[in-house]
Order: structure tokens, then C-alpha cells, then sequence
């Protein structure tokens, strides 16, 4: 898994001295170095901690006229010739030379780089110059140079400038015997991803011109790219690329191939096509199709993005680099999780398309102009890209990584951790409920004698890490936020760490000795990194493929398959002040012959044993029983292949195929609140996730997919998984995540945590197997945790989606005899423990098709029942999320009864938002009930039964229910209560809860105003309505001040003077009492006289001058 953070870093490149239209025409990194070849001229780089130019080589004016720019290159993988072929055709070889003069970086540290100097040692025209041929581009061994021609042939040539000359590539060129060798029929495996039957034999065409060629030196295979798309794949004899004889076809096709590359450790075959889609094909399996990836469901078509230009993988070949012609690059994993993307995700319509010219305000996206060229570093810690048509610089981009479930080092599934070369990045869960990304940098005195990062392993509870550079290792306590490391640099320089391993509080370092070729294991105590309390030295046979620990025994297997167990024996305390003594005995030995793939790691599944009948067997302890010696393992095999390994036997029992990693989570904990205990392990691939449970039949493992019982567990294609936080019972993954600068050109890249629960697939298992006491358990464990109600939710939407399913199958079946109680009412008994479960009940009706709520409300509960809960309850949201379901299920006359009841109680809590929801279900249910029948005889039994048996409902309650007959007292009765609790509100001057109940309820308060002018809305006296209404809008709030403004209005459309004299003072609006008091001057006395008069409401007196001055000035204007 590979992640990219930060910003992207630019590497300058150095500018010729004549103009040239070409683009940057090579780019390689082999061994810490890095190759650019230009039209003008080669340059070379480290590619290690610092990013250094060691050398390059300019050619001169005369030079480039005479033999023309740069064309193709190629490097040798022994990094010391280069080869270079012009536009008119002439060879150069350079070779690459190390002097001693070392590069200064500057401070106390070396930098152990030496300046290169690159010098022509063969300058001549090849002999086909003449044939006006164009070069696709150039492959080589260590002894030979490829060349594919525009005729559709090849060329060889030496790397001492020996040319052996062309071949064409036709089998019929092989003998009948020869060809019959090989007896493998032409498979399609380029675009279309079907056999193409009318291709019968190996001939290919030699019309058309080589457009690219590509040779996996690890599988001697040279895959040949014709310009129409075409795709041939040819083995290479031991003999090299030296000639046509030792290049036999195998495979061939048709098809809108313009790019290949080759994974030879996991045998797939990665094929970039002119609609900007990938194909991965299974070169071990006849090039069958494995799957397409492209940009598609992420709103991006080849409009966008063009055709795909280069794919590049990763080192350790777990996932690829795609880069395209028009714009930006992306990086998916093998299962088609896409990990990092430079393109932004914007949507379907996307503005910023390269077809559209994006503003100055638009954030700079890196390779906007399309990618050409790329390559990774040997760690995979850096992927360098070159933008189409671009001359001046080289992008780097920093990339954390995460080879979970891989090799000789152990990664628990409690800490996820994702290392880069210079640092860890740690994901936070422990102080809240939000994960955090944590950047922890390597402290500098020991990352910079030994950069880069190689090896990082967590203990088993996630507290301390070891990292292992180039050489020695460190270790971080967690908790105490502290390095420990060697205090003698000497004997850390002695360890080269091969692979880690956590056993219990020591740490297993696996350790190559270079003077002598051989390995060993160390094993050191955490408390003290020094020669003197090495515990044990164990050496071993040969080098390790993978290796495994669980409790005192560790795992050990060699090439091609023999499997070592040792069992470790602690004497005396592991403290510092004791001597403890570390013995390791082998108790098993297994040499398997088979013709698989090597494993890529192996794990031991303990012994699953019950913990009530572990604490039940008085003849042995628990901690006894939970030592003994694994007698199976998982083996997951480089081609993603799952298997289960007797130990005891060596049978091997293949489980399943295209899986990336797995966790094994049995008997790895004995906390009381792990959530996963009864699950075997888990396991990640292109399905998504899926979980293994213990099976006490024939079968031993039973497989369960979460992406067939829980659609909505399935990671989201840009979420890859790091581990479990067994306590909250959910898989924690990484996603990219891009932030942007006004200050800087590239935006940073940020991984992202996020966590999926798996808490109700677990609960769906144990009552699928009738463990319902133990799921109750599981539930009360987690009722505490983040998201448990969400966890409820599902479960019940999953088992009943499940339900609806059968239903729907066994529809026109004949009808099968009714399970006793089913797995609905099981996951209903369950969630009816918890207070969650009205609100859980009602939401997954809501999520699903009304027809089937009353199959759910069987299960469930009658819906009047559990509303009348929420009632009991004051949980009035979630009552009235049962009205429609009440409607549906009981008819639209209890309906409307709970929702009248309801909208009372709303209002009585001033609830006034969701009182105007049922408001407008009130009269939109009343205007429904009048076009239906109005015969009372064809009312619910249910609806009479309601009525007959609830005796806890008052007789006012049932006078004011709708008429069947009459729908007019039905509206009438919702005008009731709206009116009845406008004059409450009134009365008691509530005027901010009047506002929100008219804003919510959308009251006529105009035509309330009007009716009781003389009645609830009665002032009846100014001074103390003046000092009432001021105490309760407390005008100094902004909110009360807007209220107070919202019923002014009103006030004045319905012309109530009392009113608008009142909030008018309280607002200071003077022009509003100027227009009121100058055609009522008897009014303006009254008022006058009062504010005087009344010491509290001094505050007033400087409107009262403002209004004294405005009226005097009109009245001497009109006696003039």
C-alpha cells in the first residue's frame, strides 16, 4: 500500500543553450541514481536522502547540427554505459565514471556522494540509417541493445557498438518443431480482454510499425507494441538479446494497446489503452483478463484525461502508477483501490477539465498538462514524473508505505502505521473518537547514517515500534512519546536488519552478516539496545522468505518451502537488573513440495478455545491452554492466494484467491472488550472485505463475504485498510485527501484515517448461529462505543433487505415451511435491550419500500404501540417519524388522531419547527381523506380497537378528533390548537416563542390579530405593557430585536396602535411614532406624559426630545 503526503518537491533541470521543440525523451533510476536524457543533453542525479546532481554531458552546436538531438536512450543495468540514439540516427555511448571528489552537503555529517563524470566513448550511424526507419525506443541486458523498427522488425546491438543487424519477428521463421515446443495458442489480452479465436497461429503482421517495446529481464519476456494496437509477447533464451533465434513468440492479440508494463514478481500484465483505461492481465493464467481501472466513476473520461502514456509499478509490484496524456496521474493498488491522484474530484461536470482554460483563482494541480514519463525509486518512497512537454524540471513525490501482512517483519492490526523514508506516520485513536494522522520524524542522528526507513514492527499492543534503517534499529515508546537507541554506534553499524519481529517485551531482529553471507536472529529486551543484554543469537540456515511469532513460538520458512518452528524458553525476569537467560528449541520441521508461487507471509491461527470453558477446566489453566503450540497457518502466496496449512500433516487447503493482506485476530487479545473475538481472521482483495469464523462441522473454516451480506461495508474504492481497533469493533483505513495554498504551487498531500464499523456484521453471525445471549453480550460491550445506534441501524436494514430478498425469490416457489423464529425477530428482540431501538426502528423503515413495513412492524411491534412509547417517552421527533408508517399501516384516520396529539405535545415544548411538519401532514392528509370514501363502515378494525382499548386518552382528546364525515372539523381542529396556543403565547406576552411558532407553523397571525384585537392580543395598559414586553424581549439581544421587528410589521398591517406605540419605543423607531402621533396629538400627550412620569423608563427620554423636536417643526410649518 502506498500513500502519498506532502508537497510534491521540484528537481531543476538544466537548460540548453539552443531552442528545441522535443520533450525530455528518458528517465531511469537504477541504484540511488537517476538518468534524464533531453534533445540536448544527459544529466545525473542521486536519488538517495539528498537530491544531489552528480554529473551530465551538454553537447555542442556542431554536434547537434551533424548528428541531430537526442532521440531514444537507454541505460545499462549495471548503471555504467549509456546509450543514446540521435534523430539522424547515430549511436552514442557514454560512460558513467565516479571520481573521489565527494559532495559537501554541508554540516558535521558526510554525504557519502562522489560527482560522476559521463564521456563519449562511441560516436557512429547505425547501418539501417539509411533505410528511413524510425526507433520506437531501446531495451537492454547487460550485454545487448534491442531496437524496434517502424517495419515492424528488430535490431541488435552490442553494448561494446557491435551491430548484429535486424530480424523480424515471425514464427514462421522457427522450424514446425520449434513452434510445436511451445504449443500455446494466441490469446487476446490487450483491450477487449476475449479470446480471439480467428487468430490461428503466431504470425505477425510486419506492415506495422514497433511502437514500443518492453522487457521483464526477471521473466525473459519482451513484450513487442505494434502501432495498431497489436501485442506480442516473446520469450528470451538465457542467451540474451543477442540474436533472433533466442526470441520465440508465445502470446498475441488485438486491440487499442499504447503502453505495457510487466509485474514479474506477481506475473500481471498491465496494459494502458487509447481510451484511458488499464487492463491487468494474469500472465500466469494464459493472460486471462483480471480487471479494468479507469477514471470513469470518478466523473473523468478520456475526453479528460486523453489516452494512458506510461504505467510504471512499484518496486515490490503491489501496486502501479498510471499517468496520462492530457492530464495528471493516479496510483491504484492491485485490487483496483485507487490510492493517490493529482487530478482533483470535483464531480461528473468537471470545470477544470483541460479543455476549459482555468481562471487565476484556480488551485495549480500538479501534471495539469498530462504526464510523460515516470519511475519510481528502488524503496518506493519517491515516484518522479515529468509533465508533458516539459524541459525544466522533474516532479518528486513522497510516498508512505504500508507492506502489511508481507515478509519477515510483524505488523499487529492494533497499531496502523504507515513509514516513509525519513519518518512514520502514526494513526491516533486512543484520546477521541476522531482518528488522527501523526508524523513522527526519525531522530536525525540515526536516520541520516542509515536512511532510508526499511523495517517497522509494532507490539502486540500497539505500544512500542521498532524501525530498522540501513543498518541498527530504534525503538519508540508510545506513551512515553521516547526513542531508545544503541548507545554504542559501533555494534548498530554490525546489525543490517532484515526483518522485525515483536516477541511479548523483546524485540526479534532478523540480522545479515556480511563478512560471512550468513543470517541470524537476535533478540534483544526493550528496556536496553547493547551488546551486553542480547538475549540470545540463533543462526540460521539459509535466508528467510517469511517469518511469524505468536506467544513463545516463531515461525521461520526457507526456499522453495521447508517451514522451521522454534519454541523460546525465558528463564529469570526480563528486568535490568536481573540476567535473564533466552533458549530456543526447534519442535517442528517441514519440508512441502509444491509448484506454487512462494509465500509472501504466513501467520499461525491459534486454537480457538472458548473462555467459559477454558475458565472450566480446573486440570489446566486458561493461560496454558492459550499457549499451546499452533498446529495450523494462513499462507498468502505472492499471487494472492489464500491457504490453510496443517502443521501437523502438511496438507494445504486452498481458501480463496486475489487477496492483498489478512489479519489474524483469534486469540490475539484477552481483553474483555474485544469486540472481534469470535472471528477467526479477515482478509482484503478486490472483493472488498471479508471475515472467516470458526465452524465446529466438517468444514473447519466457514467463509462469510461482508460485500454479499452488508453491500455497505465494502471500503470505498479510495479507502485501503490498515488494521482493526478490536475495542470498537471497526477497520481503520487511509484515503487521500488534498489541501490547497494561496502560497505555494502544488497543493499538500494529505493521508486521511477513516474507520468502517464491522460491529454489525459481527452481530449478524452470532444470531445467525443462534447465539443470541452472546450477541446481547457484544451489544452491551459496545453500547458505549461511536456510532452503536449506526451499528443497530444496519443490522436491522441488512437482515431485513435479506428478508425482502427471499421473499421475493421464493415469491412463485412453493411456499416452504416458517422457520420457528426468524432471523428478523432474533435482531428485533435484540435491539429492543437498548433505548435505541425506537429511533433504530423507524429509520430502516423509512430506508425501505412502504410495502414491505408491515412485514417489519410484525417483527418489530405494532407502529401505535411504539409510538405511543415515544410519547410516553417525550422522544417527540421520533414519534413523529411514525405517523407516516402509522398512516400506511393503520389508516390515515389514527394518523391523523397521533398526529394531533402529537403537534399538542409539540407545542406545549415549543417544538415549533416539527409542530409545522405536522401541520402541513394535517392538512395534507385531511385534503387526501376527502377524495377517498367517506362510508365509516370500511374504518380499520384497528383504528375501533385503538379507540376501544386506550382508556389513558382524555374524552377532549377524542371530541376534538377528525370526522370521518365532516373533514371541515378535522382542519378546523388543527386552527384550534394553533389558535388556542397563539392566545397562550399572548396572554402571557411570550413574543419570541409567538415568532418562532408563526415562523414555524406558518400561523396567520394577521387574521388572529384581527379576531382578537379585543380578546388574548389586548393591551390594557401602555405602562405596564411597555415594562412586561420589555422584560421578556430583552431587547439587547440581536434575535429579540428581530422578533421584535417581525411583529412591528404585522402590528402595523392590521393597524393596532396599542401594539405598534409599544414595539416602536422598545425599537426606537422614531419615524414609525412620528407618522402615528401627528394625526392623533391626543395620543402623543397620553404617551408623553407617561414615559415622563415613570421613573423606569428614563431610557426613553432622549426619543422622547427626538419626537418633541420632529412634531413642534411640523407644527410651525403648517400655522405658516
Amino acid at each position: 500500500m502506498y500513500m502519498a503526503y506532502g508537497y510534491p518537491q521540484v528537481i531543476p533541470l538544466e537548460q540548453g543553450q539552443y531552442p528545441t521543440s522535443q520533450k525530455i525523451i528518458y528517465l531511469k533510476l537504477i541504484n540511488r541514481l537517476l538518468l534524464v536524457v533531453s534533445p540536448l543533453h544527459l544529466e545525473l542525479w542521486s536519488s538517495s536522502q539528498h537530491r544531489v546532481r552528480l554529473g551530465s554531458y551538454k553537447r555542442d552546436a556542431d554536434s547537434l547540427k551533424r548528428e541531430g538531438e537526442n532521440l531514444q536512450a537507454v541505460w545499462s543495468p549495471d548503471t555504467k554505459l549509456i546509450a543514446v540514439l540521435t534523430s539522424s540516427l547515430f549511436l552514442h555511448i557514454f560512460k558513467v565514471q565516479f571520481t573521489e571528489r565527494k559532495v559537501q552537503l554541508g554540516g558535521k555529517q558526510p554525504s557519502g556522494l562522489f560527482l560522476a563524470m559521463i564521456t563519449r566513448v562511441l560516436n557512429e550511424q547505425v547501418p539501417f540509417a539509411e533505410n528511413n526507419l524510425a526507433v520506437s525506443n531501446i531495451v537492454s541486458d547487460n550485454k545487448h541493445m534491442l531496437l524496434g523498427l517502424s517495419d515492424g522488425s528488430l535490431y541488435s546491438i552490442s553494448w561494446k557498438g557491435e551491430f548484429y543487424g535486424v530480424f523480424g519477428l515471425d514464427s514462421s521463421q522457427h522450424n514446425e518443431n520449434e513452434v510445436a515446443t511451445l504449443s500455446l495458442s494466441p490469446v487476446n489480452f490487450t483491450a477487449s480482454g476475449e479470446d480471439d479465436s480467428s487468430l490461428a497461429s503466431n504470425n505477425v503482421s510486419k506492415k506495422a510499425a514497433i511502437a514500443q517495446l518492453e522487457f521483464c529481464v526477471l521473466m525473459r519476456l519482451l513484450l513487442v507494441l505494434y502501432s495498431d494496437g497489436q501485442l506480442v509477447s516473446f520469450t528470451v533464451s538465457k542467451k540474451g538479446l543477442k540474436a533472433g533465434e533466442s526470441i520465440k513468440p508465445e502470446k498475441n492479440g488485438n486491440g487499442d494497446a499504447v503502453c505495457t508494463s510487466v509485474a514479474g514478481d506477481q506475473l500481471i500484465l498491465a496494459v494502458g489503452t487509447r481510451r484511458g483505461v488499464v487492463e491487468l492481465y494474469d500472465l500466469a493464467d494464459s493472460g486471462l483478463l483480471i480487471r479494468t481501472l479507469s477514471l470513469y466513476d470518478w466523473g473523468y473520461t478520456m475526453e479528460d484525461t486523453g489516452s494512458v502514456s506510461c504505467i510504471e509499478w512499484t518496486p515490490d509490484n503491489s501496486a502501479f502508477a498510471v499517468g496520462w496524456k492530457l492530464r495528471g496521474l493516479t496510483v491504484w493498488s492491485v485490487s483496483g483501490c485507487r490510492l493517490m491522484s493529482t487530478i482533483r474530484q470535483i464531480g461528473l461536470s468537471s470545470a477544470s477539465s483541460p479543455v476549459v482554460k482555468t481562471n487565476q483563482y484556480c488551485k495549480y494541480e500538479p501534471l495539469m498538462g498530462g504526464t510523460s514519463l515516470m519511475q519510481w525509486d528502488e524503496y518506493g518512497y519517491r515516484l518522479y514524473a515529468i509533465e508533458e512537454g516539459s524541459l525544466e524540471r522533474i516532479l518528486s513525490f513522497s510516498f508512505g508505505k504500508c507492506c502489511l501482512s508481507r515478509g519477515v517483519s510483524g505488523m499487529t492490526y492494533v497499531r496502523q502505521v504507515i513509514y516513509g523514508e525519513d519518518r512514520l506516520l502514526v494513526v491516533q485513536s486512543e484520546e477521541t473518537d476522531e482518528l488522527k494522522m501523526l508524523h513522527l520524524n526519525l531522530p536525525v542522528s540515526y536516520i541520516s547514517h542509515n536512511w532510508p526507513v526499511q523495517h517497522v514492527a509494532a507490539s502486540k499492543d500497539g505500544m512500542y515500534l521498532a524501525v530498522a534503517g540501513l543498518h541498527g534499529l530504534i525503538l519508540y515508546d508510545i506513551r512515553l512519546k521516547k526513542w531508545r537507541v544503541f548507545g554504542d554506534i559501533s555494534q548498530e553499524q554490525k546489525i543490517q536488519c532484515k526483518g522485525l519481529l515483536w516477541l511479548g517485551k523483546i524485540v526479534v531482529v532478523f540480522n545479515y552478516i556480511d563478512s560471512s553471507n550468513m543470517y541470524e536472529l537476535l533478540f534483544y529486551p526493550r528496556y536496553h539496545l547493547d551488546q551486553s543484554s542480547l538475549l540470545c543469537r540463533k543462526p540460521l540456515l539459509a535466508k528467510p522468505m517469511v517469518m511469524d511469532v505468536y506467544e513463545d513460538y516463531i515461525l521461520v520458512t526457507y526456499c522453495p518451502f521447508d517451514v522451521h518452528i522454534f519454541h523460546v524458553k525465558l528463564s529469570g525476569e526480563l528486568t535490568p537488573s536481573s540476567t535473564p537467560d533466552l533458549q530456543l528449541s526447534t519442535v517442528r520441521e517441514l519440508s512441502i513440495m509444491t509448484t506454487k508461487s512462494h509465500p509472501a507471509a504466513m501467520r499461525f491461527i491459534p486454537d480457538q478455545i472458548p473462555r467459559d470453558s477454558a475458565l472450566d477446566n480446573h486440570n489446566s489453566s486458561s493461560s496454558n491452554l492459550l499457549a499451546r503450540e499452533p498446529a495450523r497457518c494462513l499462507i498468502l502466496r505472492t499471487n494472492g492466494e489464500l491457504s490453510l496449512l496443517d502443521l501437523d500433516d502438511g496438507r494445504e487447503r486452498e481458501l480463496t484467491n486475489s487477496v492483498e493482506l489478512f489479519w489474524v485476530t483469534c486469540g490475539q487479545s484477552e481483553e474483555k472488550t474485544n469486540l472481534i473475538d469470535d472471528v477467526s481472521w479477515l482478509d482484503y482483495g478486490y472483493r472488498g472485505m471479508q471475515v472467516w469464523y470458526p465452524s465446529s462441522g466438517v468444514d473447519s473454516f466457514k467463509q462469510e463475504d461482508f460485500l454479499q451480506l452488508d453491500p455497505d461495508l465494502e471500503f470505498d474504492r479510495e479507502v485501503y485498510p490498515l488494521g482493526l481497533l478490536p475495542n470498537a469493533g471497526v477497520v481503520v483505513g487511509v484515503s487521500q485527501r488534498m489541501s490547497f495554498s494561496a502560497c505555494t504551487e502544488f497543493p499538500c498531500f494529505e493521508p486521511t484515517p477513516q474507520a468502517q464499523t464491522i460491529l454489525h456484521c459481527l452481530l449478524r453471525h452470532l444470531l445467525q448461529r443462534d447465539k443470541s445471549e452472546e450477541a446481547l453480550r457484544l451489544a452491551k460491550i459496545s453500547a458505549e462505543k461511536p456510532h452503536f445506534s449506526h451499528c443497530l441501524e444496519w443490522l436491522l436494514f441488512t437482515v431485513f433487505d435479506a428478508e425482502i430478498s427471499r421473499q421475493n425469490v421464493n415469491k412463485n416457489q412453493v411456499s416452504v415451511q416458517k422457520q420457528n423464529v426468524s432471523l428478523l425477530e432474533k435482531t428485533c428482540d435484540l435491539i429492543r435491550n437498548f433505548p435505541e431501538y425506537l429511533d433504530v426502528v423507524v429509520s430502516v423503515a423509512r430506508k425501505t419500500d412502504g410495502r414491505y413495513w408491515a412485514d417489519l412492524f410484525t417483527a418489530a411491534g405494532r407502529s401505535t404501540e411504539l409510538f405511543e412509547d415515544c410519547f410516553q417517552r417525550r422522544w417527540y421527533r421520533t414519534a413523529a417519524c411514525y405517523i407516516l408508517v402509522i398512516a400506511k399501516l393503520e389508516g390515515s384516520a389514527v394518523s391523523q388522531y397521533c398526529a394531533l396529539r402529537l403537534l399538542q405535545a409539540t407545542l406545549d415544548e415549543s417544538l415549533y419547527e416539527l409542530a409545522g411538519e405536522l401541520v402541513r401532514f394535517l392538512l395534507r392528509s385531511g385534503r387526501d381523506f376527502e377524495q377517498s370514501s367517506t362510508d365509516s363502515d370500511k374504518l380499520s378494525p384497528r383504528f375501533l380497537g385503538y379507540f376501544l382499548f386506550r382508556s389513558s386518552f382524555s374524552r377532549s382528546s377524542l371530541d376534538k378528533s377528525p370526522s370521518v364525515k365532516d373533514q371541515s372539523a378535522h382542519i378546523a381542529s388543527v386552527k384550534n390548537i394553533l389558535e388556542n396556543h397563539a392566545s397562550y403565547l399572548m396572554s402571557g406576552k411570550e413574543l419570541s416563542k409567538l415568532v418562532a411558532f408563526v415562523k414555524g407553523t406558518q400561523f396567520d397571525l394577521v387574521e388572529y390579530l384581527q379576531r382578537e384585537r379585543y380578546g388574548s392580543a389586548r393591551l390594557e395598559n401602555f405602562a405596564s405593557g411597555l415594562e412586561l414586553i420589555g422584560q421578556k424581549l430583552q431587547m439587547g439581544m440581536l434575535q429579540s430585536r428581530l422578533d421584535a421587528e417581525f411583529l412591528l410589521a404585522h402590528m402595523c398591517s392590521v393597524k393596532f396602535k396599542e401594539w405598534i406605540v409599544v414595539l416602536a419605543t422598545l425599537l426606537g423607531r422614531s419615524e414609525v411614532l412620528f407618522d402615528l402621533f401627528r394625526h392623533d396629538m391626543r395620543l402623543w400627550k397620553a404617551y408623553s406624559m407617561t414615559l415622563q412620569s415613570h421613573p423606569a423608563f428614563a431610557e426613553y427620554h432622549d426619543l422622547l426630545d427626538d419626537l418633541e423636536k420632529k412634531l413642534s417643526t411640523t407644527a410651525n410649518s403648517e400655522d405658516k
